[in-house]
């Protein structure tokens, strides 16, 4: 089979990609059960900057608490887990690239270190938002009901439970310009359609602000929602970009 991009004969068969697939799938895994171990040897500093947010906000005779004796052990193999992905996000976000870069041209194979540079900043930004801005914010409001007849006790499971999913929230959600391009890059949008659409990419927006934010006030939410109007538009950007250059390319050819 001649590859059309290239110009040169490779045989591509159905179960080389899956053996492919397999084989970046195991990278992967490997790499984020390694950055577990890592990180569960480092546990409890990892806890403690974790839990910062919520302890600024409790009384000061309170703390988390566990009600099961393997609560804590499974809530700090969880924190593990998670803290292990971020940090081998950047090996994984390589595995994921290699293996679409085989149908890419030349000039989009080079792309490959700006992909996981670029997507690794993204994810982390939008982690490190949700745990500086999001979450002083929302456990604010939530810790705001207890009072002289209602007292916090939280759980460390439901704690961790919720900063988890809220962190893999934010960070995916941050990754928005980077789906984009990649859309562009196969044929699926363009500039003009991303600015036709702007008014339900905003609708959007707070809905998954809505979603992600564990308050139902409107301030945290349009604290989740303005970043997400701001992507997008830096995607409509990027993505204008992108367009332009295969234009000049094509001109060029």
């Amino acid at each position: 089979m001649t590859d059309y991009k290239t110009g040169e004969d490779h045989e591509f068969t159905l179960v080389e990609h899956l053996t492919e697939l397999r084989n970046r799938l195991m990278a992967g895994f490997v790499a984020a059960a390694l950055g577990c171990a890592v990180c569960y040897a480092f546990i409890e500093p990892i806890f403690a900057v974790l839990a910062r947010p919520l302890e600024a906000v409790l009384h000061p005779d309170t703390t988390l608490i566990f009600i099961s004796y393997p609560e804590a052990f499974f809530a700090y193999l969880k924190l593990a887990l998670t803290c292990g992905i971020f940090l081998t996000s950047p090996f994984i976000l390589y595995q994921i690239w290699a293996f679409v870069a085989p149908g890419l041209y030349e000039h989009e194979k080079r792309l490959a270190l700006p992909f996981v540079v670029v997507s690794s900043v993204f994810f982390t930004g939008g982690a490190m938002f949700g745990y500086f801005v999001a979450f002083p914010a929302a456990f604010k409001f939530l810790a705001g009901y207890a009072g002289k007849d209602l007292r916090l006790l939280p759980s460390v499971s439901e704690y961790f439970t919720l900063t988890v999913r809220l962190l893999l929230g934010f960070g995916l959600a941050f990754e928005l310009p980077v789906f984009m391009v990649f859309l562009s890059l196969a044929g699926m949008i363009d500039a003009g359609m991303l600015n036709k659409n702007r008014k339900y990419a905003i609708l959007t927006a707070f809905v998954a602000a809505a979603i992600l934010t564990p308050t139902p006030d409107i301030v945290n939410q349009i604290l989740l929602a303005g970043p997400l109007i701001i992507l997008y538009e830096l995607s409509v950007l990027a993505v204008w970009l992108l367009g332009r250059k295969k234009e000049n390319a094509a001109d060029e050819d």
